[in-house]
């Protein structure tokens, strides 16, 4: 571990670089909120790409939000930039802030650059074991010189959407198909919802993404990051294939089913909310509905207070 924490000037700038996406975004805002609190007077800003800004808008915890350019990072004249991304770009951000400490992983490339480098997240927390991302970018400000606490939910903000009836948001969307649990199943879930919970269901997917098959119920599909988060705020349960909503769902302490097929639950379950993971051995599509409804009934869902048109 190092001390650069109490080398640092008070109110001293602090540029993270984390240029994307959004399961990663929400995952980097618990190692924030531990800078800060060792810290208060720091002040903070995030290098991110503009279709993930909206993840850190309105953090106390965040000063600025700056796009992934030159100019901007160093005009913010940081003490200290903490790379968090890794890869070329990040990479060349990092110098370009001109920042006299540089931080970096030691498994990044161009270590040349770095002159504080970052161990393995296992040898910071003194474990063997696969670490969660949350974790992992935890052990970077530990090493920094935070003390070693517990690693708190992810933070992002939005004011939940009016509405008249409670809800759940399903996401049937993934990055490839081996992620993907099968349409027809999800549609067997929002059936029960309604009938067992009272629960509509609302569709959610990304911009070019297709939720025609699922248009009886209420689909949202290519809205702004905005938008998404006051739909997830205002749910009663989230379900989904792992991915980023179910991240966002779990920073705002929704009870979470995620449904893992070739990823590891380890590295991406949800964090610090009420969930239930499922994977299966054979596959993501041997995942029964039965088993979902299951891991429904062991969640604490409620139905929070309904807006109702005037």
């Amino acid at each position: 571990m190092t001390n650069l924490l109490e080398r640092l000037p008070p109110s001293a700038r602090v540029a993270i670089v984390r240029l994307r996406s959004l399961g990663d975004c929400v995952l980097t805002t618990p190692a924030i909120s531990l800078l800060k609190q060792a810290r208060p007077d720091l002040r903070v800003a995030v290098v991110v790409e503009p279709a993930f800004a909206p993840l850190f808008e309105g953090n106390p915890d965040i000063e600025r939000i700056f796009p992934p350019r030159a100019s901007e990072i160093f005009g913010w004249r940081p003490r200290l930039t903490v790379n968090l991304h890794g890869g070329g770009t990040s990479a060349w951000l990092t110098l370009a802030s001109r920042a006299p400490l540089r931080a970096g992983f030691q498994h990044f490339r161009f270590q040349p650059l770095y002159n504080i480098r970052i161990p393995r997240a296992q040898e910071i927390l003194g474990v063997q074991s696969t670490v969660h991302t949350a974790e992992h970018l935890a052990s970077a400000m530990f090493f920094l010189g935070v003390p070693q606490c517990e690693i708190p939910r992810a933070r992002i903000f939005a004011t939940p959407r009016p509405r008249t009836r409670p809800y759940a948001v399903l996401h049937p969307m993934a990055s490839e198909p081996g992620k993907t649990w099968p349409a027809s199943n999800f549609l067997a879930v929002a059936a029960s919802l309604e009938k067992q919970l009272g629960l509509e269901s609302v569709f959610i997917a990304g911009l070019g993404e297709d939720l025609t098959g699922f248009t009886r119920y209420a689909t949202v599909a290519g809205a702004s990051l905005d938008e998404v988060k006051s739909l997830i705020a205002g749910a009663s349960l989230f379900i989904g294939n792992d991915s980023g909503p179910a991240h966002m769902a779990a920073a705002f302490g929704l009870p979470v089913v995620a449904l893992f097929g070739s990823s590891k639950p380890e590295i991406w379950r949800p964090w610090r909310t009420e969930s239930v993971v499922l994977t299966s051995p054979r596959g993501i599509d041997s995942i029964s509905v039965a088993e979902v409804a299951q891991a429904i009934e062991r969640l604490p869902v409620s139905q929070p207070l309904v807006f109702r048109p005037q």
